[in-house]
Order: C-alpha cells, then structure tokens, then sequence
C-alpha cells in the first residue's frame, strides 16, 4: 500500500495540546510516525505558526517528523479566491481556502484539519471540490485526525 501525503493545518499541530482534541491527534501523529503517512504543510502553516506558542511551533521537530513544505503558487492563489467567489466560504476565510487549494493544487491524498466551521464540513467539502473539479483538479478528501487513526489496535 502506497504511503499517504496528508496536508495537516495549524489546527493540528495545536490540538496535540488542546484537551478537546489530544487523545486523537497524538494517536494520529503516532501513525505519521509508524510510517502511514507523509506529513505536508506550507508556507501559510509556517507563517501561522510565528504566532504560536513555541510548542506548537516546534512541534514536529520535538516528534522526530520529516514533513515537507509547499510554497504558494499563482494557482493556488487563484483557486482559493473562487473558492471565496462561489461563496464557499467568506473573504475572512481566506487561510483556509490557501490551505485547501494548496493541498487540491498539489494533489496530495488528504488534508486534516480540526476546523470544523470553515474546513472540516460536508457542506464546505462539498464546495470546494466542485470548484476543484470545475477547474480540472481532482476532489480532495477533507478529514479530522478522528478519521484516519487505526482503531484496530485500541
């Protein structure tokens, strides 16, 4: 089975220390680190980051895990201002629609995320990938750290 790449927001990376959300996201960075999945952030992530708590931004590097960093594209850009157009979302979202249009642009296999208003959200997924397959690119699957742990060995 192929390795996943998983583009994970900053939501992520400040759930490991958020108690709503900790059980399930350390559980997930344990799969990233049993080798299930390839970790991707972008530049808007390290840019988000400068603001964090210095646990959450050293994070992956205090976990020992390699990720990889997309830079911002004209296409990305362009993709994430039809998303806020077609009223997927509003103009206040617009971080957001840069990390799913990065992910879709990149065609990585997943994007997790802890924002449930503006990502994480039938209603919302379904928008953005009509928009993505109205511009040529494949639907990206939207997911919390919830869905992709391996429940078999609880």
């Amino acid at each position: 089975m192929r390795i996943q790449k998983v583009y994970i927001d900053t939501s992520v990376l400040g759930g490991y220390f958020d108690k709503e959300f900790d059980v399930a996201t350390r559980k997930f960075f344990d799969e990233v680190k049993k080798g299930e999945y390839i970790v991707v952030i972008s530049n808007i992530t390290e840019g988000e980051l400068l603001n964090a708590p210095e646990r959450v931004r050293s994070l992956l590097n205090l976990l020992g895990i390699d990720y990889e960093v997309i830079k911002l594209t004209d296409d990305v850009v362009n993709l994430a201002l039809e998303y806020i157009r077609e009223n997927v979302v509003g103009q206040t979202s617009y971080d957001d629609c840069l990390h799913i249009a990065i992910a879709t642009v990149s065609r990585l296999d997943l994007l997790v995320s802890w924002n449930f208003k503006h990502i994480v959200n039938i209603k919302r997924i379904r928008g953005y990938n009509g928009i993505n397959i109205k511009n040529g690119y494949p639907s990206i699957e939207i997911r919390s750290p919830k869905d992709l742990i391996d429940y078999e060995n609880d």
